[in-house]
């Protein structure tokens, strides 16, 4: 199964994000998963992509031209795909990607998370999708998303099928069972 993962390009300020990152990734290869990501050699998506190879798996990066221009791709993963535009680099990541999961992360996880699930909640795409809530990071989101839900902006039906784990393991099962 191809994993779609976003996460940040910063490791953050708690060792716990680059710890649960590095467990998902030996767990995904454990599990016989693949990775599709932003295609960076920084932060959690580094961490990410090189726990992965070290292990023996698939990596798949798909990054805009512009970013590998910055020197920021990662050049020793199992497949590099360059795209034009943000926009096309998310559509080729869904079209890969049989479920997504969401790591700590800043703005382009956010952009990400929220484009994927505004893509589900109009049925383009079927695909499960989680976060995983390492160090309880995303507990404010989480907190927005149910004022949503309570002041009629969301309905509850499109924020219950979000899959919240605060552990790798969970979150890799949970996704697995909603296949």
């Amino acid at each position: 199964m191809n994993l779609c993962v976003f996460c940040g390009s910063s490791i953050g300020l708690k060792p716990e994000y680059e710890e649960a990152t590095k467990q998902l990734g030996f767990l995904m290869v454990k599990q016989g998963h693949s990775l599709v990501y932003g295609g960076g050699n920084i932060g959690l998506m580094g961490v990410l992509a090189d726990t992965i190879l070290k292990n023996k798996g698939e990596v798949i990066g798909i990054i805009p031209d512009f970013l590998l221009q910055r020197e920021v791709g990662h050049r020793g993963i199992s497949r590099l795909e360059v795209v034009s535009s943000m926009h096309e680099r998310k559509k080729r990541m869904a079209d890969l990607a049989h479920a997504f999961i969401a790591l700590p992360g800043g703005w382009g996880t956010l952009d990400e998370l929220a484009e994927i699930l505004t893509w589900r909640q109009l049925g383009l795409i079927q695909q499960p999708v989680g976060i995983l809530n390492t160090a309880f990071f995303f507990n404010p989101l989480l907190d927005q998303m149910q004022q949503m839900v309570r002041d009629g902006f969301l309905q509850k039906k499109n924020f219950d099928f979000l899959i919240i784990e605060n552990h790798p393991e969970q979150i890799l099962t949970s996704l697995l069972q909603s296949e």
